[in-house]
């Protein structure tokens, strides 16, 4: 009998088991180590992972983009924080303003121009509502400042007429071998120079915010007052790669069907506009098979995927049904309009993705 044989493939599966078990776990290690947890919900993109996630003792929510915000708020969420540096037009200031009479609203900023525009574009009641964190360059070398630029850029933001809450980091650089303990390190020195800066300057940080799915368990409990990773609700193959997490914790895969058997290699019907294309330098492939470690995706094109199977083990014939773990959850879930929940086997209920696509 074929996988779930009622759904059309590809489409992408979240155990629920898994899911409520990650977070969790994620949960626990947060009150453990006495900071808050804000996840990432630019992961997921639900409404109903979301609320799973706050229910199990999340803070609020991390967000990539103000649309972002505004379906979450419109959802029940009353505390985002959009955790990337913005340049407001009036446009979009008229949107923050809104989205600040709804929830509590944090936004990141690592420029003057970026606070200059704010203010300028933010109604008068939102400039006094909206909270500010000045990001900091940890080692990911994207954005941020220099820790030690946060206290004269937190002075310049306060002299706009802006809030500034803290400071704020990304240890991106987290996602790479071997690298995942010293980028903690890295993330906690950042804050804490960031956080010296700051006082210097006469700004007393209320927030110290880092955290990533890869560097969570080494985290600086001591420096750090809320963590904000994503991927751990899901897991990928990144993660699978990089030890973060087992095959037995992975909640998100692409159910596929064999297609062909050409050149003696299987090729599945789930290609780059089911599973994404990413696929780090380090990366196996473009993804795994959750039921079989050792096979690889060796090549991938938009709707179909090359595997490799190991020599010793029987292959699937044409026409069964495969789990392939993506690279990367978060560019999954975004090419998917809803996640097929499941249990035991058993479809359970489908999830929309609420914020799929909302990228301004």
């Amino acid at each position: 009998m074929p996988l779930l044989p009622e759904l059309a493939t590809p489409c992408l599966l979240v155990d629920v088991d898994r899911l409520d078990a990650n977070i969790a776990t994620m949960a626990e290690l947060a009150r453990r180590l006495g900071v808050a947890l804000r996840p990432h919900a630019k992961t997921h993109k639900s409404v109903e992972i979301a609320r799973r996630q706050l229910a199990a003792g999340a803070h609020g929510l991390t967000v990539a983009t103000v649309s972002e915000a505004e379906i979450f708020a419109a959802a029940g969420c009353d505390d985002l924080f959009i955790a990337y540096p913005l340049y407001a037009t009036a446009a979009l200031g008229e949107r923050l303003s809104r989205l600040a009479t709804r929830s509590r609203l944090a936004v990141g900023v690592d420029s003057a121009e970026g606070a200059r525009a704010l203010a300028t574009h933010l109604a008068p009641a939102a400039r006094s509502v909206v909270r500010l964190l000045v990001e900091v360059d940890s080692g990911q070398h994207r954005t941020g400042v220099l820790p030690e630029e946060a206290g004269p850029l937190a002075d310049q933001v306060m002299h706009c007429g802006l809030q500034v809450a803290g400071a704020f980091t990304f240890p991106g650089h987290s996602y790479s071998p071997d690298v995942r303990g010293g980028a903690a390190v890295d993330e906690a020195a950042a804050l804490e120079r960031a956080a010296a800066s700051m006082r210097e300057c006469g700004t007393t940080p209320e927030v110290l915010s880092g955290g990533s799915t890869p560097s969570a368990a080494d985290s600086r409990g001591e420096v750090l007052d809320e963590l904000r990773p994503g991927v751990y609700v899901f897991g990928d193959a990144q993660q699978w790669e990089l030890g973060v997490t087992g095959p037995e914790d992975i909640a998100l895969s692409c159910l596929a069907t064999v297609v062909s058997h050409a050149g003696g290699r299987l090729v599945l019907d789930s290609g780059s506009k089911a599973l994404g294309a990413d696929r780090a330098p380090w990366a196996s492939g473009y993804g795994r098979l959750l039921d079989h470690p050792g096979a690889r995706i060796v090549a991938i094109s938009e709707h179909h995927a090359v595997v490799e199977w190991p020599a010793h083990e029987p292959h699937p014939e044409i026409g069964d049904r495969v789990r392939v773990v993506p690279n990367h959850a978060c560019n999954a879930v975004n090419l998917a309009d809803s996640l097929t929940a499941h249990q035991a086997g058993r479809i359970r209920e489908r999830w929309p993705v609420s914020a799929r696509g909302a990228n301004t």
